[in-house]
């Protein structure tokens, strides 16, 4: 496993202006973002402090939000949502476009601060960065049509119409995680914000300034004044607060706290998308490419150090390909770097924190003491950073370890043979997670059949996982303990509205004719009803045999 030099936590981000990290703190605490700095007129306030993955060092603190800085937040917000929902759709979508050409111009900063924030590699920062301005180029392009009204079939064709309008919820409230805390805030924000909802979001705490950055931007682009506020603070206070204050929650992050934000938002009769954890699976038909795929599972699995909820965890390998496989994952697994430079020399960054590192090992240790073989890495590097993990692959792992049932979210991936394709599916289908997979063939088709067996909402054929994330125009979401709702295409912008149907007569009330006998007009009136299905039976089987030539 090659290695680079550690930095030092902040002397070394080359696009971060000194004193950045106390600006965006400042926001909350001058109240333009929480309204934190107005709820406290005298006296100081508790402060979360805020460490670098990367040495562990302190590089700032933000305000501890509470109840009443969320109350303060959802007001301001929903002050200002009012004339934002009455804003044209095209003109909202038009700030966001200005957002997402902002992130590129100031990406240099904003990928410092990542790293700073996350410890991930550079060249996972740019790939989540990326994701930021692709998606606003769709909200700009696809939001206004999405949220235009609809003419659907009247009850009586030619006597009445229907009408569907698309109503902002309210105000939405975006609990965001740490791993991707770019991509999945604004990823839950934009299309509420498109949708004309306003916006209040609490990052993870220990990720709170690339939100506050992006905030600086949505308001540089445009947006109005309020309408997308920052709470920072730890999440059992500040997360029961806003699921309470708002109208819709977008939340992402574990399937345990997901069970409790559902449960909440239920209890208030709001509606909320999940994004929850996964142990997702990759499968590797006999007809694969060996080394292609080799390739393409390191990236399935050590992306971001495995703190990806898309990253694969099982690897089940049909067996006459099962030790070419496995032979070419070991190979390319230990050509990786890893490193927590602010280059493009590593290639898998550093763990969040102790926690993560503690669960990590015991995970690993737990396989190990149950009979699993280390076929490389398994073991933590302090060398190169203190919470830094070698990319690790585990065989002979047995079925009940904490490793092959439980979520490891880190560079941890099992891998192990199965006889048949059909095995494969079944073994992959043997989890309460269904959020994403993977398979791998030479014959597209055949993937493509094992993919539509496979329970997960998003599924790959030849790739990791970005053939269908970055397929901005397809939903991406959980089946199972992974979630509810989707994220992406314009599902993920119609969870933030809400439809109302006007239905309108040209004839007057609709019912029995008074001066036709009743017993006349209810016979005529299935009569055409059963003629009009059997016109419109005919009709499909038609529409069926011309598409079938």
């Amino acid at each position: 496993m090659v290695t680079t030099d550690p930095p030092a936590a902040l002397a070394d981000a080359p696009h971060l202006p000194p004193g950045r990290l106390e600006t965006l703190a400042e926001r909350v605490r001058d109240g333009r973002d929480g309204s934190a700095g107005a709820s406290r007129t005298t006296g100081d306030r508790d402060t979360l402090t805020v460490n670098a993955p990367a040495t562990d060092e302190r590089i700032g603190s933000v305000p501890a939000c509470d109840g009443d800085d969320v109350d303060a937040a959802v007001e301001r917000a929903r002050e200002a949502q009012t004339e934002w929902a009455e804003t044209p759709a095209t003109e909202r979508a038009r700030v966001i476009d200005r957002f997402g050409d902002l992130v590129v111009d100031r990406r240099e900063e904003l990928l410092d601060l990542l790293q700073v924030e996350t410890g991930k590699s550079r060249r996972t920062a740019v790939e989540e960065l990326f994701d930021v301005p692709t998606g606003c180029g769709y909200l700009a392009e696809t939001a206004p049509g999405v949220l235009s009204e609809e003419r659907r079939s009247g009850v009586a064709p030619g006597a009445t119409t229907a009408t569907v309008t698309y109503e902002p919820k309210g105000v939405v409230g975006v609990i965001s995680p740490w791993n991707y805390p770019l991509t999945l805030s604004m990823g839950d924000a934009l299309p509420a914000l498109v949708a004309g909802n306003a916006v209040v979001l609490k990052p993870d705490e220990k990720t709170p300034y690339g939100a506050l950055a992006l905030a600086e931007l949505l308001e540089v682009a445009g947006l109005p004044d309020g309408l997308f506020q920052v709470v920072t603070g730890d999440g059992g206070t500040v997360g029961p607060a806003l699921v309470d204050a708002v109208d819709y929650v977008a939340f992402t992050g574990s399937t345990a706290t997901g069970r409790v934000v559902a449960e909440r938002a239920g209890r208030n009769l709001i509606d909320c998308s999940l994004e929850l954890g996964g142990n997702n699976p990759l499968v590797v038909l006999d007809d694969a490419d060996v080394d292609e795929t080799a390739r393409g599972a390191v990236q399935a699995c050590f992306s971001n150090a495995g703190q990806l909820c898309l990253s694969a965890e099982r690897i089940y390998v049909e067996e006459p390909a099962y030790d070419a496989f496995v032979e070419a994952f070991v190979r390319e697994t230990e050509r990786l770097t890893l490193g927590t430079g602010y280059d493009y020399d590593a290639s898998v960054g550093s763990l969040i924190d102790a926690a993560q590192l503690d669960r990590v090992t015991s995970h690993v240790e737990d396989a190990r003491e149950r009979g699993a073989t280390v076929l490389t890495g398994g073991r933590a590097r302090p060398d190169v950073g203190p919470y830094c993990y070698e990319p690790t692959i585990l065989a002979d792992v047995e079925p009940d370890t904490t490793v092959a049932c439980e979520e490891t979210f880190g560079p941890v991936v099992s891998v192990a043979p199965v006889p048949d394709a059909d095995a494969a599916i079944a073994a992959a289908n043997d989890s309460p997670y269904g959020l994403n997979a993977s398979v791998w063939t030479g014959d597209r088709e055949r993937g493509a059949a094992v993919a539509r067996q496979i329970d997960c909402g998003t599924v790959n054929v030849n790739d990791a996982f970005l053939a269908t994330w970055g397929a901005v125009d397809a939903p991406m979401g959980g089946f199972g303990d992974s979630g509810l709702g989707r994220r992406h295409g314009p599902e993920g912008i119609r969870r933030y509205v809400e439809s109302r149907t006007v239905g309108v007569s040209r004839v007057g009330p609709l019912t029995f004719p008074d001066r036709i006998p009743t017993d006349w007009f209810v016979g005529g009136a299935f009569a055409a009803l059963s003629l009009g299905r059997r016109a419109k039976r005919g009709l499909r089987g038609i529409k069926r045999r011309l598409r079938g030539r």
